[in-house]
C-alpha cells in the first residue's frame, strides 16, 4: 500500500522532496537562456530568475491545500479550505481551478473539493475509495430514487467485496449491507460482476483458493458451476445474486471497468423478490451498465 501524503509532501509519489522545494524552488525549473539576435551579434541573456520567495509562496500554498483536503476524505468546500490555510480567498480559487482542470483535485456536485483522480492514483487506498465514493455518489443517489431500492458500490478486497457505500431503499422492508462489510465474492452480485472480469490467473487464484458455503439453497456451492456464471455474466454484462446470499432478496450488479476492462469495482441495486422481479433484471442491468460506464468516464485515469 502506497504512503498517504504526509506534511512534507514527499509521499505524493511524484519524486519530490518538498522541503527541499520550499528551501530551494528552482529544483523544479532550469534557468532558461534566450538567444537576441542584433544585426551579427547573437547576445546571450539568462532569462531573469523570480524571486525565491515568490516561488517559495506559490509553491507552499498549493502543498498547504493539498495536504488538507489529503487530511478530509469527505472534501472541503472553499471556505473550509481558506479558513484551514489561511490562503486568500481568491488565491485558493484560482488554486484548486487549476488543479480540478488538471484532474489533482475533483469537485463534486455540492462544491466539496476532494483529492482528484491523478493523486489519488499515487495516494492510499482509503484516499482512492473515498473518491470513488465521492465521484459515484450522485449517481447512485439518482438510480435509488428511481428505483426504489438500496444501491450499493463495492470494490475487490483480497477475496472479497468490500462494501463502500449503500444508498438505502425507502421502503420499510428493504435489503441492507452494512457500510464496511465483506462479503464472499461468489455469492454476490457485486462479487461475481468483478470477479468475472479479473484477469484469468487472479480469477483462477480466487477460485481455487475459495471456500464454497451454503447460504441458501441457491447459492453456488462448485468452481465449475461459478466458472458456468462466469461466462454466463460476460455473456450479458451483468450478474445476479438470485437468493443465493439471503433468501428472498434478489440483486442485479454491474462492474466498473475502465477502457482496457481493467475493474475499478462494481454497483448493484437489491431488494426482496417481491419488487426485484425477474421481469425488472434486464431494466435494471441497463440503468447499472449505464451508470458504469459514467462513473469509470471519470476514474479512468486512477488506473492508467
Amino acid at each position: 500500500m502506497q504512503s498517504r501524503i504526509t506534511g512534507n509532501g514527499a509521499s505524493l509519489g511524484l519524486g519530490y522532496d518538498f522541503d527541499r522545494v520550499r528551501e530551494d524552488p528552482y529544483t523544479l525549473a532550469n534557468s532558461f537562456q534566450s538567444v537576441v539576435y542584433s544585426g551579427r551579434n547573437a547576445v546571450m541573456m539568462k532569462r531573469a530568475r523570480k524571486s525565491k520567495a515568490a516561488q517559495v509562496g506559490v509553491v507552499g500554498k498549493v502543498i498547504q491545500i493539498l495536504e488538507q483536503l489529503d487530511r478530509s476524505p469527505d472534501g472541503l468546500l472553499l471556505r473550509e479550505i481558506v479558513d484551514t490555510t489561511g490562503i486568500n480567498k481568491s488565491t485558493a480559487y484560482r488554486f484548486l481551478s487549476h488543479l480540478e482542470r488538471e484532474s489533482y483535485v475533483f469537485r463534486d456536485v455540492a462544491g466539496y473539493y476532494m483529492v482528484g483522480p491523478k493523486l489519488a492514483k499515487l495516494g492510499t487506498e482509503a484516499t482512492y475509495q473515498a473518491t470513488l465514493c465521492r465521484t459515484a455518489a450522485p449517481i447512485l443517489q439518482k438510480i435509488c430514487r428511481e428505483t426504489g431500492e438500496s444501491v450499493n458500490l463495492g470494490t475487490l478486497d483480497g477475496d472479497e467485496i468490500l462494501y463502500l457505500s449503500v444508498f438505502e431503499s425507502p421502503h420499510m422492508f428493504r435489503m441492507v449491507s452494512p457500510v464496511g462489510m465483506r462479503r464472499p465474492l461468489y455469492c454476490t452480485a457485486l462479487g461475481k460482476a468483478i470477479l468475472a472480469y479479473l484477469p484469468a490467473d487472479q480469477q483462477k487464484r480466487i477460485l481455487v483458493g475459495t471456500r464454497f458455503e451454503r447460504y441458501t439453497p441457491h447459492t453456488i456451492t462448485s468452481i465449475e458451476e461459478m466458472e458456468e456464471a462466469i461466462n454466463r455474466i460476460r455473456r450479458r454484462g451483468f450478474a445476479v445474486d438470485d437468493e443465493e446470499a439471503v433468501e428472498g432478496a434478489r440483486c442485479v450488479a454491474a462492474v466498473i471497468a475502465d477502457t482496457k476492462q481493467r475493474v475499478i469495482g462494481s454497483i448493484s441495486i437489491s431488494g426482496p423478490t417481491a419488487r426485484v422481479t425477474k421481469s425488472k433484471v434486464p431494466i435494471y442491468a441497463a440503468e447499472l451498465r449505464k451508470a458504469a460506464s459514467e462513473i469509470a468516464g471519470f476514474l479512468t485515469t486512477l488506473v492508467e
